[in-house]
């Protein structure tokens, strides 16, 4: 790995702008995130992925939210529509095996996907565990309302992904489920006890703590640290994160951009940075606020650095699979659900 910023950060467009690739060159973000914006065709993902890798110098990581459901960047008739997480969910309250079998083969079919435009991580599963009456920002994002049903589906999930090559990315660490409110407009504040965000929310990312990556959330718990959000929270990721859950992988901040987060982009970038989140993510492309967050972000080192060498180095090759086969056999099991 070259020396880099602890940064992932998105692009405007469809391809770098001159100023992008020089911006890119001179401050090394880590890694890079496509969103929709960014999609036109395969040969088009595919030759802006080897840009932005061009414009730092190495093989950096690129990410993306492929998830199903309504968060897939990458639609038809380029990729095939992929269900909810909710979905397969369904298909696992009726008949658990062949749940966990669906979330396995979906997620190796997005390997199959994203590994051909050039793609290293899937930010999958989501393991929030959503409560009645929470945000539907997660919603049908959720695998189901129980931490036994959303952890064995996000293992699965994980699981594929990796058989293909990928690296996985859960999401949103400590979990999101009880948010109220949506933390892309507003800040989200949870009431509930320790004790039962341990019985419920955290269950999930406990279990499955030896992953290699994590995007953390932008939500206060008022019994945890009642002043910021886990994001920025020392407390929180110390205290909860690290030592309760012991999750001691790559910790990707969520989006900088998104309006929880009070204050300037730099200001923002600052706090998460300051207070042992190891990756700050900024993924709208706007040269201004990357220009702030960039600022005040510094090159990845210790820690961090070994968290994120370790994440790469855990991506092994793909287990060899028949694409077709996997694609018939999933595409079989919608109709149960």
């Amino acid at each position: 790995m070259t020396e880099s910023k602890a940064l992932i950060l998105g692009c405007s467009g469809l391809s770098l702008t001159p100023d992008e690739k020089a911006f890119y060159r001179e401050h090394r973000p880590w890694g890079f995130i496509l969103f929709g914006r960014n999609i036109g065709d395969a040969v088009q993902i595919t030759d802006l992925i080897a840009e932005m890798r061009e414009s730092v110098g190495w093989h950096a990581p690129v990410l993306i939210d492929q998830e199903g459901g309504r968060v897939q960047r990458i639609k038809p008739p380029i990729l095939q529509a992929y269900p909810s997480a909710q979905v397969l969910g369904d298909i696992y309250r009726q008949d658990r095996e062949k749940g966990i079998r669906a979330a396995w083969l979906m997620s190796r079919l997005h390997a199959f996907d994203l590994t051909r435009f050039g793609f290293t991580m899937d930010c999958l599963p989501v393991l929030d565990v959503p409560v009645e009456g929470a945000s539907n920002v997660i919603g049908t994002r959720a695998y189901g309302f129980d931490p036994v049903t959303v952890t064995e589906m996000g293992r699965a999930a994980s699981a594929g992904l990796k058989a293909g090559g990928m690296l996985s990315c859960m999401k949103h660490m400590p979990g999101h489920g009880r948010g109220m409110a949506d933390s892309h407009h507003d800040l989200p504040v949870v009431s509930a006890s320790l004790e039962e965000l341990d019985a419920h929310d955290f269950a999930p990312f406990r279990a499955m703590r030896d992953e290699p990556c994590a995007m953390s959330c932008h939500v206060v718990f008022s019994a945890i640290d009642p002043n910021a959000p886990a994001t920025i929270s020392r407390t929180v990721i110390d205290e909860i994160i690290r030592k309760r859950i012991g999750f001691d992988g790559l910790l990707i901040s969520d989006d900088s951009s998104m309006n929880a987060l009070k204050g300037t982009l730099g200001e923002r970038a600052k706090n998460i940075a300051s207070n042992g989140c190891d990756i700050v993510l900024h993924c709208n492309g706007v040269m201004e606020e990357m220009q702030q967050v960039v600022a005040n972000v510094k090159v990845l080192a210790g820690e961090a650095k070994r968290r994120a060498e370790q994440a790469l180095a855990s991506i092994a090759p793909p287990d060899g699979s028949d694409e077709d086969a996997i694609r018939a056999e999933f595409n079989a099991m919608l109709p149960i659900a």
